[in-house]
């Protein structure tokens, strides 16, 4: 338990950086401890994932702000489509506020596609709520 506790401790210090809104150490330790959730990890970020049943949801995907634009994301994902599918999805699932296109973009180039909304889910502190984009990718094409 002592590595979870460390993993969740890294995890939400950088959560915290990475997110207006972030997980503490507590709730990263409780997913850690689920079956079919795993995490990629890179000094700048990290991907945490759910594999069950033959799908994959990206649960969050964090990168330290100072690191963006710089490739971290798109690696990040590349090594969450790899462990997705050798946990035997065949397709996964995100969901993404409409109004950050830096992640739009980054989900798109990978060939994520709109599959669903949910009006108002994210809330704002300063604005109306934001909807979240459910996006999909067939993993069967996604890796080379």
């Amino acid at each position: 338990m002592a590595g979870v506790g460390a993993a969740a401790a890294r995890l939400a210090a950088l959560h915290g950086e990475a997110f207006d809104a972030p997980w503490d150490a507590a709730a990263f330790a409780t997913l850690l401890d689920q079956p079919g959730v795993s995490a990629a990890e890179a000094v700048d970020g990290f991907i945490l994932i759910r594999t069950a049943a033959g799908e994959a949801e990206i649960l969050t995907l964090a990168v330290r702000p100072s690191a963006r634009r710089r490739g971290v994301g798109a690696d990040l994902l590349a090594q969450g489509l790899v462990l997705a599918v050798a946990g035997g999805a065949e397709r996964m699932f995100l969901e993404v506020a409409e109004d950050n296109a830096a992640a739009r973009a980054l989900y798109a180039r990978a060939g994520f596609a709109e599959a669903g909304r949910r009006r108002g889910y994210y809330a704002r502190p300063d604005g109306p709520a934001a909807d979240a984009l459910v996006l999909a990718l067939d993993l069967g094409n996604a890796l080379p």
